[in-house]
C-alpha cells in the first residue's frame, strides 16, 4: 500500500520555504520547483505526479535487476516499485530545497528511485548485504559450470561476502554494494549519501584493496 496519504501534509516544504535554485532552471525543471512549494493543493497534485513518474522508474529498474535472479518473485514487482517510490519521494522532498539546478529536476529526482530499486530488492530476497547466486552469474556471464565448478564458485562467493560484511567499513560496505554490485553510478550515490563522486570513488578504490589485500592472505 502506498504511503502517499502519511506523506503529502507532513513531508511538503511550506509554502514559501527554500530559496529558488542560484542557478537558471529550465521551463520543466522550474515549474516542478515551483508547484513543490505551491499552495496545498497544488503541491499536493505535484507531489501525486510525481509519486506516479518515480513508481514507473522504480518498477523499470526493479524489473531490470531482477531478470537474473531465478527465485525472484515477478508477482511482488508491483509492490516493490510503490514502497520504493514511497522511499525516493520522501527522499526528494527532504531534499528538494538542496536541489542546485545542476541538472534537470527530473534527472535528479529519478536518482533516488534508482537507489532504491535495488535495495527494495536485496530486501525482498532476504539479502541484507550481498547475494551468492550462482544462477545470477550464470545468467550475466554466459558460463555453464560443472557441478564441481559451481561449489567452488559458490564458496568464493561465501568467502568474498563475509569479508565484504566482516572487513570493511560501513561506508565501504555501502559504497562497493551500490557501486559496484548494483550498477548504481558514484554521481547519483554522491546525491543521496551528500557527498561528492570523488569521495564515493575514494572509497570504494579502498574498499577494493582491503578486499583485495584480504583475499590474498587467505
Amino acid at each position: 500500500m502506498s504511503v502517499m496519504a502519511s506523506v503529502t501534509t507532513p513531508a511538503l516544504p511550506r509554502i514559501g520555504a527554500g530559496l529558488p535554485p542560484a542557478r537558471p532552471l529550465d521551463a520543466d525543471s522550474l515549474s516542478w520547483w515551483t508547484r513543490l512549494h505551491g499552495p496545498t493543493h497544488i503541491r499536493e497534485r505535484a507531489v501525486a505526479e510525481l509519486h506516479e513518474r518515480l513508481r514507473c522508474e522504480a518498477r523499470f529498474n526493479i524489473q531490470s535487476r531482477s531478470r537474473w535472479i531465478a527465485r525472484f518473485p515477478r508477482t511482488d514487482v508491483d509492490d516493490l516499485a510503490i514502497q520504493a517510490a514511497d522511499d525516493a519521494l520522501l527522499a526528494v522532498l527532504r531534499k528538494l530545497d538542496n536541489y542546485r539546478g545542476d541538472s534537470q529536476f527530473w534527472t535528479w529526482a529519478r536518482r533516488f528511485a534508482q537507489l532504491e530499486a535495488p535495495v527494495s530488492i536485496r530486501r525482498r530476497m532476504g539479502r541484507g548485504q550481498v547475494a551468492t547466486d550462482v544462477e545470477q552469474l550464470n545468467a550475466i556471464s554466459g558460463t555453464t559450470w560443472s557441478p564441481e565448478e559451481r561449489a567452488e564458485v559458490q564458496e568464493m562467493l561465501r568467502t568474498v561476502r563475509d569479508l565484504i560484511v566482516g572487513q570493511l567499513t560501513t561506508r565501504q560496505r555501502t559504497v562497493l554494494v551500490a557501486v559496484a554490485i548494483d550498477g548504481i553510478s558514484a554521481a547519483t550515490l554522491a546525491e543521496k549519501l551528500e557527498t561528492t563522486s570523488g569521495a564515493i570513488y575514494k572509497t570504494l578504490h579502498d574498499a577494493r584493496k582491503k578486499l583485495a589485500t584480504q583475499l590474498a592472505m587467505r
